[in-house]
């Protein structure tokens, strides 16, 4: 009887890592793959998706962004004691292919699966790399990329697998698109996981100022903190729009597939959402992100003619009424730009990554 091939998923810190590493999980346990997920206590707030078959290790890791002197002391030791215990687990259980996902939390699997010389590569969700990835970039096999193009240092191997997404969008994936017109339409605004501030402070009087007779058919969907979503829900109400206000939408994929125009953060899983589904759209890149990785993940949409960029030391209620008045009162623009989002889709993603674990895991047992 062979022996069933393990893949060890490094990855960890935000969903933004958890959430396409889950999808491959789920991909290579249907095609009869063992799964393990090396992260650590923060990275293990997301698991809760994974399947349950998923063996999930909990390794110790550290990062220099957080913490005071004492903490960043620390970390070279944690970060080395996490390397040693995970070249002792992949001793005993040797994998046959390592991919990380970025995250300080995937160091330690990583840096063991250099050391030991196991089939290794990564996925970078976005369009430039994450401090981890630009590490291990030049010591693997291949770079998965989300984006298209994505910033690579020499000797990088990249190949364009784009991003995995929940099997909820997948079940939306080129859903028609109804074009604005006389009748009632929606607007979703995205902030990503935590919502955004500024499209809280922006978005309401943007809309409020449109046109009564676009108003009048307007529904909103905007995800906003805590913290903000009283003074949104009393701002759109005292202006007379339909709006429901959370932190977060479970049914975003149909809400999504449900909106004529979509007002976003540019981040990773975002972006391929909105290309899956296939939807015009709005985007303002988060100006702190590190690299400014949301504007490079929205290049290839506006150059695609799939969406408006708008910087956002340039986000006001005026500059964003336009764009939305753009859109909603050019019909048949607004289905060149939805077609032209769903052209740069990517809904085999997971299993165009999937395929590349199996073929680094069958290049090796050739070798």
């Amino acid at each position: 009887m062979s022996r069933q091939r393990l893949c060890l998923i490094a990855a960890g810190g935000t969903g933004g890592h958890m959430f396409p590493a889950q999808s491959l999980a789920e991909t290579l346990l249907n095609r009869g793959w063992r799964v393990k997920l090396s992260t650590d206590p923060r990275g293990a707030r997301y698991t809760g998706g994974f399947p349950h078959s998923t063996e999930i290790t909990q390794v110790s890791s550290a990062t220099f962004a957080r913490g005071g002197l004492v903490a960043k002391a620390m970390v070279l030791p944690r970060l080395l004691s996490g390397i040693i215990a995970a070249r002792r687990a992949m001793r005993k259980d040797r994998p046959d292919v390592v991919i990380g996902f970025g995250g300080y939390p995937a160091i330690p699997a990583m840096g063991a699966a250099v050391s030991l010389g196991l089939p290794r590569m990564i996925h970078e969700q976005n369009g430039v790399l994450g401090r981890v990835n630009q590490l291990f970039a030049p010591r693997v096999a291949k770079v998965a990329c989300g984006v298209w193009p994505t910033e690579l240092p020499a000797g990088a191997r990249a190949v364009h697998t784009g991003n995995p997404v929940r099997a909820a969008v997948l079940a939306r994936a080129g859903a028609p698109y109804i074009p604005p017109g006389d009748y009632p339409m929606q607007i979703l605004v995205m902030g990503g996981s935590q919502g955004a501030r500024i499209l809280s402070d922006v978005v309401p009087q943007a809309i409020a100022d449109l046109p009564g007779p676009l108003l009048s058919n307007l529904r909103v969907s905007h995800q906003a903190r805590d913290e903000d979503a009283e003074r949104v829900t009393a701002f759109y109400a005292q202006h007379g729009i339909k709006a429901n206000v959370q932190p977060f939408f479970q049914d975003a994929p149909r809400l999504m597939s449900e909106a004529q125009l979509i007002i976003s953060r540019a981040g990773a899983s975002s972006i391929a959402d909105i290309t899956v589904i296939g939807r015009p759209a709005i985007l303002v890149p988060f100006a702190a992100a590190a690299g400014d990785h949301q504007s490079a993940n929205a290049r290839g949409l506006v150059e695609a003619g799939a969406a408006i960029l708008i910087p956002e030391n340039r986000l006001d209620p005026a500059t964003l009424n336009a764009q939305i008045v753009s859109v909603l009162t050019h019909p048949e623009a607004a289905v060149q730009m939805a077609h032209a989002a769903l052209a740069a889709g990517k809904p085999d993603a997971a299993a165009e990554l999937a395929d590349l674990v199996e073929n680094l895991a069958q290049t090796k047992e050739a070798s």
